[in-house]
């Protein structure tokens, strides 16, 4: 397997339509550069869920999906299910978020997802972060979008482990989705490990990337 290694990171964006896409796209990950990287700023931007439940869910899980990490989150309340609805606000917010972080590496979801608040968030996501490296995330739910990634972090069974139990304990409000269970999680990320051999992994898509091959 031909692998790719970054440089030492200080800084990450993460940004999710709802509550708990973030720790389902990416939580190994997230557990993974916290451990590798302590001290990393995380900056995290969720555009619906705000003033909820589900608010408090998000802070709770993203701090223990960060530890010894400088997380700071933004939670906004744009309407699930209505993201289209709210182009001009996402956009907007998007913007001031970008001048407030500069990330090297930007996380968000995949542009082939079927739900259309990740769809529309993905495509956006692009136009504000123009010069990063950005990674889109799957997530595991109903629709059969899952897609064919290109691009896969290898992760310890330990991180896998403790994602899908942080999972289900901050986000009680999703527990009575017939998908959310720790064999769900679980199983996707040994699919993706079998994919790039390893025991488990995490897949991401990319829409571009720049390559330095001088070894500089």
């Amino acid at each position: 397997m031909i692998a790719l290694t970054t440089s030492p990171l200080t800084e990450i964006a993460v940004l999710g339509a709802h509550c708990d896409d973030i720790a389902i796209g990416m939580g190994a990950t997230l557990l993974a550069l916290a451990d590798k990287h302590p001290g990393l700023r995380v900056r995290a931007l969720v555009i619906s869920g705000g003033g909820s439940e589900r608010e408090y869910e998000e802070q709770t899980a993203l701090a223990d999906f960060c530890p010894n990490a400088d997380l700071d989150l933004t939670v906004l309340d744009v309407p699930d299910g209505r993201a289209p609805a709210h182009w001009d606000r996402i956009k907007n917010a998007l913007q001031r978020f970008r001048g407030t972080s500069d990330p090297e590496l930007v996380f968000a979801p995949q542009r082939g997802d079927a739900h259309q608040d990740h769809r529309l968030l993905a495509e956006l996501v692009p136009t504000e972060f123009r010069n990063h490296l950005i990674l889109g995330y799957e997530i595991i739910k109903w629709e059969t979008d899952t897609p064919q990634p290109t691009v896969f972090h290898q992760v310890t069974t330990e991180f896998i482990e403790a994602k899908s139990r942080l999972l289900l304990k901050h986000y009680p409000s999703q527990a009575g989705r017939d998908w959310f269970d720790e064999q769900a999680f679980t199983g996707l990320a040994r699919l993706r490990g079998v994919q790039c051999r390893a025991e488990y992994a995490e897949a991401f898509m990319i829409d571009k990337v720049v390559l330095d091959l001088g070894g500089k």
